[in-house]
């Protein structure tokens, strides 16, 4: 099958050079052309990493000169993310655009609104969405395994308290810390409940150097509510990421969500049944869901499927909208 001819617009974004080796890695689907960065800091920091070596850079107009270039994938820093994937859209290029989309929600919309008119695919690079233990939560639910759904606990944190930089760049967004990874753990709940009928943040700071570094959301339903925290002052939070799901027939636990070795750590769920689902029996099983393998690779096939038509996007446009409303809600940037 021909390929897809895909350039990189940014390396700012911190999963950016990650994404990189994902696109070059496949190489039966993709043809990475080029990388854009008119960024002279990040192009000094990053523009010699390995992963762009062979690669030529070049201006956006350039970029979108090349012949036959199909979709961009959106790699650039903070605020810069949504005006740059507009700038793709108007130009009918299929977007992969990292999160999160973006402290304005009118500007995300009318980027949604756009690939919706022109029918171009959009995904957004929220990688739980593959994780093979939170993907057998969700089915849990979705099966009702669990029964109505009562309560949901999710959980994303890390330890970031030493490192002075990066806190003064999460400062730079309202939102702060609950900005930048809420979104996931919002994903995960929406897949499940849809949309809530309130969102309460809870924003706080454990310093005075400007960053809100500690935040909880409450979502509610008519007949359930979840909790969402991040902090990146929790020592080693890495590992205590979780997720749990309560229904009134059982309930699902993930702890930790993911292994910083992709490839050699198997995932599990803890599963629990008031009466057999499936091949489970009523009690408490530990349920093998095999290795990650790659954090980004998954969805960059998915998205490839969808911009070939071969499968509908499991994550259209409206759920991406409230997600993204969602999340700007729960981090205090819009009521």
């Amino acid at each position: 099958m021909k390929k897809i001819k895909i350039g990189q617009i940014g390396i700012g974004h911190n999963h950016g050079s990650e994404k990189m080796a994902a696109l070059r890695n496949l190489t039966d689907i993709f043809e990475v052309v080029g990388v854009v960065e008119s960024d002279p800091v990040w192009k000094a920091k990053r523009g010699d990493m390995g992963v762009y070596q062979g690669l030529p850079f070049m201006t956006e107009e350039e970029l979108f000169a090349v012949p036959g270039l199909e979709a961009a994938a959106v790699e650039t820093d903070g605020f810069e993310l949504c005006p740059t994937a507009l700038r793709c859209a108007e130009r009918g290029l299929h977007i992969h655009m990292d999160k999160p989309g973006g402290e304005n929600l009118e500007d995300f919309g009318k980027l949604l609104k756009m690939c919706q008119e022109k029918n171009l695919a959009f995904q957004q690079a929220y990688v739980y969405r593959y994780n093979p233990a939170l993907r057998f939560c969700i089915d849990a639910v979705k099966n009702n395994w669990l029964g109505d759904i009562f309560e949901i606990h999710a959980v994303m944190s890390r330890y970031d308290g030493d490192n002075a930089e990066y806190r003064k760049w999460l400062a730079q967004f309202k939102g702060g810390a609950m900005y930048i990874f809420a979104g996931y753990l919002i994903d995960l709940v929406l897949s499940m409940l849809g949309t809530p009928d309130k969102v309460t943040p809870f924003m706080k700071q454990t310093r005075n150097d400007g960053l809100i570094d500690n935040g909880l959301a409450v979502l509610e339903y008519a007949k359930a509510t979840a909790t969402v925290r991040v902090s990146v002052e929790e020592v080693e939070g890495y590992k205590h990421r979780r997720l749990i799901v309560c229904g009134t027939q059982g309930s699902v636990e993930v702890c930790p969500i993911e292994f910083q070795n992709y490839y050699t750590d198997p995932l599990s769920v803890r599963l629990t049944l008031k009466k057999a689902c499936g091949p489970y029996e009523a009690g408490t099983h530990i349920v093998d869901c095999g290795t990650l393998n790659s954090r980004y690779e998954p969805q960059l096939i998915e998205f490839a499927k969808i911009l070939r038509g071969e499968i509908a996007n499991p994550y259209p446009f409206e759920h991406e909208f409230q997600l993204h409303e969602t999340l700007l809600k729960a981090c205090n940037c819009i009521k």
